[in-house]
């Protein structure tokens, strides 16, 4: 089938962002890499993408130029010294690139044709690389130095070709995005429907090759559904939901969002107690056992405030009556989502807290050894468990907050909704509260104590005093 480029034996290896790490991150992981395989194992590499180090060693192909087999010649150049390693020629290893990159997504456009000829003229007019410019003979235009002069195409950070699939009996255009965040998804799709009707086609729907960052599907998401009118501020689900029917996602077999979106392959959105019914939840909660307990019941609670403040954020979002609240309560609606998804995982978070405190009473006390590790792990997993329901006091009053502009600006006829949020929320804050004060007792740090009593403490009267407010606005205008 053909033999891919390469220098090495390991010949690219690419650390990407996706999620809880920064592309400055993978940057400093390419180098420190790039060292040890330098110094400890004697192989020549070099550092592409983010990590170059040089301007012409941006790109891979560039420094892939000639292969393995020129690269006894290549390393013999003081232009082409390596970044980490020997400039030696080690026949049974090559030489590795290492580097720093965003997520490549390989997605391909369906269209309603076999013509291979149409999927590329539409792939030459908008990838980065374009295609040739000719004169008016047809003739390709070439520069001084012989190479084709070329006219670029619309899109940045775009690979693209057009092929054939027998399988599916159709023409596809077929694209690698180096960097969504330069050329979103919703932008491909759209670009190529409008070259498509161009050339009197259409494009029936699209297709994901391998994996996609929750990220990038979610951008598709939300952009169709601002296009719709709507707020993007609804459950992650919806707008995975939206992002697949708008891209036609479907189209060539079911999409499962569990096995294409990455972050959704190596860990649980939400934990147990977060996935059970209403029933289970209650009934496990209602049993002689510690956990569940009033932690995960607070949080709970401010994760249905949060909901509520939403849902009236999208009630008021797109009435032609509120119009002068729209920009207020957009953002409202897509921060109250946040919000809820937080607070949703501080139910489990809570629990598993708990537990770890539980292990840590369970250590082994017979020596003064075992004493010693013993009393260390109770006070850290105390002040682990100290420390979720004080963040949850944080994420409930926030919500308060939101439940006040609901209230304010928010459609009157869901008021009585702004107004049970802000019960809800308060009930979360106050709730955290006792959960907070119960586990500083077994603390003995007192920084931290007098840290974590004042800032609970200040929560607790603020939120109060807000909801005090956000009462006043409900009475007045139901």
């Amino acid at each position: 089938t053909g033999e891919h480029p390469r220098i090495g034996a390991a010949d690219v290896v690419p650390f990407v962002p996706v999620s809880g790490v920064t592309m400055e991150d993978c940057v400093q992981l390419a180098h420190d890499l790039g060292q040890r395989v330098g110094e400890e194992l004697h192989i020549p590499d070099y550092l592409y993408e983010e990590a170059a180090t040089q301007p012409e060693r941006r790109n891979l192909a560039d420094i892939r130029k000639g292969e393995y087999e020129s690269l006894p010649e290549k390393l013999k150049d003081p232009h082409w010294k390596p970044d980490y390693g020997p400039a030696e020629f080690n026949p049974r290893t090559g030489a590795t690139v290492i580097g720093a990159r965003e997520f490549l997504i390989a997605y391909n456009i369906n269209l309603n044709t076999r013509d291979r000829k149409l999927a590329q003229e539409i792939a030459l007019n908008l990838r980065e690389s374009g295609r040739a410019k000719r004169d008016e003979t047809g003739q390709i235009v070439r520069n001084p130095d012989g190479t084709a002069l070329k006219v670029p195409g619309r899109l940045k950070a775009v690979k693209g070709v057009g092929w054939y699939i027998d399988e599916y009996g159709i023409a596809q255009v077929s694209y690698n995005l180096t960097n969504y965040k330069v050329t979103p998804l919703y932008r491909v799709f759209e670009e190529s429907q409008k070259e498509a009707g161009k050339l009197g086609l259409r494009v029936t729907g699209s297709e994901l090759v391998g994996l996609i960052p929750l990220e990038a599907i979610k951008q598709a998401g939300c952009y169709f559904l601002e296009k719709q009118g709507k707020t993007a501020g609804v459950p992650e689900e919806e707008i995975i939901h939206i992002a697949v029917k708008s891209l036609g996602l479907d189209d060539l077999g079911p999409f499962d969002p569990e096995q294409k979106i990455i972050e959704y392959r190596f860990q649980e959105r939400f934990g147990p107690l977060a996935k059970m019914r209403l029933w289970e939840f209650s009934n496990e909660l209602s049993m002689d056992s510690p956990t569940p307990g009033g932690g995960s019941a607070a949080a709970l609670s401010g994760a249905l405030a949060a909901a509520l403040v939403s849902m009236v954020a999208n009630l008021t979002y797109g009435n032609k009556k509120y119009e002068q609240h729209w920009d207020a309560v957009k953002p409202l609606a897509v921060k109250a989502q946040e919000l809820k998804d937080r607070l949703l995982k501080a139910v489990d978070r809570d629990t598993a807290a708990f537990d770890a405190v539980m292990d840590a009473y369970r250590r082994p006390k017979k020596t003064e050894e075992d004493q010693k590790a013993r009393e260390n792990a109770i006070q850290q997993a105390t002040k682990g468990a100290t420390g979720v329901p004080l963040e949850v006091m944080e994420l409930a009053f926030e919500t308060l907050q939101l439940a006040k502009t609901a209230a304010e600006k928010g459609n009157v006829n869901s008021i009585s909704d702004a107004g049970v949020a802000a019960l809800m929320a308060l009930s979360a804050v106050e709730g955290a509260y006792l959960n907070v004060k119960i586990n500083l007792g077994a603390i003995e740090d007192n920084s931290f104590k007098t840290g974590a009593e004042t800032k609970a403490g200040e929560i607790r009267k603020k939120a109060m005093e807000l909801k005090h407010e956000i009462w006043n606005l409900v009475e007045k205008n139901r």
